[in-house]
């Protein structure tokens, strides 16, 4: 498995009123692209290398899961006023239509952001999107939250031995930065719920019809977290949308299918 490079520089831009500190990690040269994150916070892969090889790659944390700044995520009251704080952010960055690619919660994100704020994005590519329900097809995030921590790549990952889902879990080397690690993780999902929740209608659905940018959706065929059954409603809402299933692959296909996802999406933003 290749080494992590990693964000570059990280820039901090005050919001909400100057209320809080958005941290922004940043990495790459070339056209602007946004990522939002998943609900676990910003873990820095291998696709987002990838794609810092060709464009400059702005990716926001949610406020609360920066490391140093965890009582952040006290500072705004619901999921609208972290649209508007993103929104801001990005505004004040001076960014020209950037494409935004968004995974699972963060999909959800860039989606709505699409919806409210029209002329904001380029291209939009969501991955595995959360913010939708079928009764017929419930997603299992609430299970996702209460599930022990052994049993959370099963819901993440059709092949749970793969090198990145085995990276992505690992803790660190050093045991006295265990404790801390695995405090992290469990504060950045307890930030996410307080968006997600609950798991995971935010009305986007009735939004959806406003979304007038280019839109690919990635789904991976094996998805234990949010069922592929998802990929066809979201192309049903979305006007200009394009949906790939991809094989072999569950919730984040930008890790276990890096190749075929990034070949998608580079295509796409491109």
């Amino acid at each position: 498995m290749a080494t992590i490079k990693g964000p570059e520089r990280s820039e901090i831009i005050k919001v909400f009123d100057e209320q809080i500190n958005l941290n922004i990690q940043i990495a790459g040269t070339g056209p602007a692209v946004v990522y939002f994150h998943p609900a676990g916070g910003l873990y820095w892969n291998e696709f987002l290398d990838r794609l810092a090889e060709s464009h400059t790659v702005y990716a926001p944390e949610l406020p609360g899961t920066t490391q140093g700044d965890p009582y952040a995520v006290y500072k705004f009251d619901n999921y609208w006023e972290l649209l508007l704080i993103y929104e801001e952010a990005l505004t004040k960055l001076g960014l020209d239509k950037p494409s935004t690619i968004g995974q699972s919660m963060g999909g959800m994100i860039a989606l709505d952001m699409a919806a409210h704020f029209r002329g904001l994005f380029d291209k939009v590519v969501a991955l595995d999107p959360a913010g939708l329900w079928l009764d017929q097809a419930p997603n299992k995030l609430a299970e996702l939250y209460v599930a022990p921590p052994e049993k959370v790549p099963e819901y993440l990952f059709h092949n749970q031995e793969h090198p990145g889902a085995q990276a992505m879990f690992a803790l660190p080397e050093d045991p006295e930065e265990i404790p801390m690690a695995i405090a992290g993780r469990v504060w950045a999902l307890g930030c996410a719920g307080k968006i997600l929740w609950p798991m995971a209608e935010t009305g986007l659905g009735r939004r959806l019809y406003r979304v007038e940018n280019p839109v690919l959706i990635i789904w991976g065929r094996e998805d234990a977290l949010v069922p592929v059954a998802m990929a066809e409603e979201f192309g049903k809402r979305i006007k200009n949308s394009r949906i790939e299933i991809i094989e072999e692959c569950g919730h984040i296909p930008e890790i276990e299918q890096l190749g075929k996802t990034f070949a998608l999406v580079s295509q796409f933003i491109d």
